[in-house]
């Protein structure tokens, strides 16, 4: 069965997450250092997990304004999505991820781990996950699936 990737696009850093075979649960991977300024967007790194996990499709969060609109930073991540579709022909789905960053930053914090210097270093994997999984979910919703309850 083919996986579904799960991007955290930043201007520093793209936070991965990768599906299990069955598009079920997400998983933080890794994080791949990028500079947006200078055109420099991990490619070579993120081909080499789309075909280690044989991707057959990928999940870029959209970071909408609160009130729905499309800012700089979502204009970004699409862009980076229409990279992946030219060098990978593969869908990307966008994926409103508003809250996600801010709910990973209360996770860690109410899991004990505290240090800012320490979330900064998985911050932008688990968004990616959990970008990943809200997508995950609301497929499976749709399809009416029951596998997790």
């Amino acid at each position: 069965m083919k996986r579904i990737l799960g991007l955290d696009v930043g201007s520093k850093t793209v936070g991965v997450a990768v599906s299990d075979p069955f598009g079920w649960t997400a998983q933080g991977l890794e994080i791949i250092q990028i500079n947006e300024a200078k055109e420099n967007f991990g490619l070579e790194r993120l081909g080499e997990i789309i075909d280690e996990y044989e991707v057959s499709a990928v999940v870029v969060g959209l970071p909408k304004n609160m009130n729905g609109t499309i800012g700089e930073r979502a204009i970004a991540s699409q862009n980076y999505g229409e990279l992946i579709t030219e060098k990978f022909a593969l869908p990307v789905i966008y994926q409103d991820e508003r809250l996600t960053t801010a709910q990973a930053n209360r996770m860690m914090i109410e899991e004990g781990d505290v240090s800012r210097k320490k979330r900064k270093k998985v911050i932008d994997k688990l968004a990616a996950m959990m970008i990943l999984q809200s997508y995950l979910d609301r497929q499976a919703n749709m399809k009416g699936d029951t596998h997790n309850d």
